[in-house]
């Protein structure tokens, strides 16, 4: 594919008129070709005017329309995946293999799983309650509801998931499922990924002949044209995965519009791993070599890293901590996503060293590109609750190592705990039935709860929760990841009294779908 540095405008292309930028390599720092368009507002509001007029018909497309949508987008990223894991390595620096090709057979599995998913049906939640009409003293209305889709969703492109967090990642294909347009802010750190994934969901979209505006994608090169998107009075929604500063900006400019609208955003989370002494007496040295990889995944750029980790004081504690300084002092440089995050991994760390006692650092050496050093730090229980700022997610190859006096002190760690995405406990079962009281106290503060395993990789399947409360998200009673993440871009709706002819087909008494429902609250 030849890359035009353009947006997608439905089935057309934005002109050359707003400001320009590059991507670059990370590994090297240099710039990669070719130059990229910012669209302008007018443009901006052309894609959105799209998605608006798109939304009429594409709201009522069935299950089956849909789901076919959605797997050719599936079947075009198996095709080109070759050449998008080609482009995203050389704008990200993330191996293609098993890296980028993993994620790109993510991003296609889950377009299939909401695929499956609106084909069957039954997420409508279809509810009926047939009128009563000799009912006393009063009689009842005939009553029937189910999810409707929203309206146009405004999508953010994520910078350490250019493929299953971005163009057609899990937020687009949750809003294309429900039955919402998508507008697609592309991240400015892999425009040229974008720009395949974007050819390829267009080029679905024309197969199946859809209204041009059910996705078009537009570039920014700063902040001007996302913040027009979320404010625009035709969109309905927004996502947004990244940080907790960017993230909030976009909550408050939703909020403040003359028309509220859903911002929902995955933002901050440190993560918490619980260290129990059973886990500490099976293997101190494994158990510090096993949290080191998950610490430095992808460079620690993942928002499910283990950045809190508690420990009590305990002579296999002493062995787990020498080991873990070891693994962070010999560790080579890591390449970061963007010369931004490399110059905010610095800038944090450096403050946080300026607070806390820097435990170990990986050896300074010369390296090209946006590098960055692993990094360990410690503090007492005590002085961490007194100051919860020194707990803040640091994007980057470091971890903050707590020490507690016992396990007694967990629950106290866990209630000063602001919002997650996970919290994990590492232990045997008698250790685990111990602490019950934490396990308690953290589903109250993660979306995820973890038994012997590290946080980092996110299984995309129904029962996936990757939500949590604030900072980690906006609003804890959703996920951006599994199937329940449809359920963000859809409203209930109620119909009264409706004769079967106008009724949609999943509250039609003959069910013609075959879906799930509830009938005078029971299953039928």
């Amino acid at each position: 594919m030849e890359l035009t540095g353009l947006s997608f405008l439905g089935n057309k292309r934005g002109a050359t008129g707003g400001r320009t930028f590059q991507a670059a390599n990370p590994a090297s720092g240099e710039a990669v070709g070719p130059v990229y368009h910012s669209a302008t507002v007018a443009e901006l509001d052309q894609a959105v005017r799209l998605a608006a007029e798109a939304f009429e018909s594409y709201s009522k497309a069935s299950g089956k329309g849909k789901a076919a949508f959605l797997r050719r987008c599936a079947d075009g990223f198996d095709a080109r995946k070759q050449e998008l894991a080609e482009r995203a390595n050389l704008e990200t620096a993330l191996p293609i293999t098993p890296r980028l090709v993993g994620e790109i057979a993510r991003t296609a599995g889950q377009l299939r799983l909401f695929a499956s998913m609106v084909e069957e049906g039954s997420w409508v939640q279809a509810r009926i309650d047939p009128a009563l009409p000799e009912r006393q003293p009063l009689p009842r209305v005939d009553l029937r509801s189910m999810l409707r889709p929203l309206g146009p969703v405004a999508v953010f492109g994520a910078s350490n998931f250019p493929l299953a967090f971005s163009v057609a990642g899990g937020d687009t294909a949750s809003a294309l499922a429900a039955g919402c347009p998508v507008v697609v802010k592309a991240h400015p750190a892999h425009p040229g990924t974008s720009e395949i994934a974007a050819e390829i969901i267009s080029e679905a979209v024309a197969a199946e002949g859809l209204h041009r505006g059910v996705f078009t994608m537009v570039y920014d090169a700063g902040v001007e044209i996302g913040s027009a998107l979320v404010q625009h009075p035709l969109i309905k929604a927004v996502a947004f995965t990244g940080s907790l500063k960017a993230g909030r900006a976009l909550m408050d400019l939703a909020a403040a519009r003359p028309t509220p609208i859903p911002c929902f955003t995955e933002m901050s989370s440190g993560n918490p791993v619980f260290v129990l002494p059973s886990a500490l007496r099976k293997g101190p040295a494994e158990l510090a070599k096993n949290l080191f990889g998950s610490v430095t995944l992808g460079a620690g750029q993942m928002c499910t890293k283990p950045g809190i980790v508690l420990v009590p004081e305990a002579a296999e504690g002493q062995q787990f901590f020498e080991e873990l300084k070891s693994l962070v002092e010999k560790a080579q440089p890591f390449t970061l996503l963007t010369a931004g995050i490399a110059k905010a991994y610095g800038s944090a760390t450096n403050e946080r060293a300026g607070q806390i006692p820097l435990a170990a650092a990986a050896a300074v050496a010369e390296a090209p590109g946006f590098a960055a050093h692993s990094k360990l730090f410690t503090v007492r229980l005590d002085k961490l609750i007194g100051q919860p700022e020194l707990a803040d997610e640091i994007f980057g190859p470091d971890t903050l190592l707590v020490h507690c006096d016992t396990t007694q002190d967990y629950v106290r760690a866990a209630r000063s705990l602001d919002g997650h995405l996970t919290a994990s406990i590492l232990g045997d079962e008698e250790d685990l039935i111990a602490h019950r009281e934490l396990v308690e106290v953290l589903e109250q503060k993660a979306g995820r709860l973890i038994v012997n395993g590290f946080p980092t990789g996110v299984e995309v399947a129904h029962a996936m929760v990757h939500g949590g409360p604030y900072p980690s998200t906006s609003d804890p009673r959703f996920t951006s990841v599994g199937s329940q993440a449809i359920y963000r871009f859809a409203k209930p709706v109620c119909f009264q009294n409706f004769p079967q002819a106008l009724l949609p087909a999943e509250l039609q008494d003959a069910n013609p779908l075959g879906i799930r429902r509830l009938r005078d609250g029971n299953p039928e």
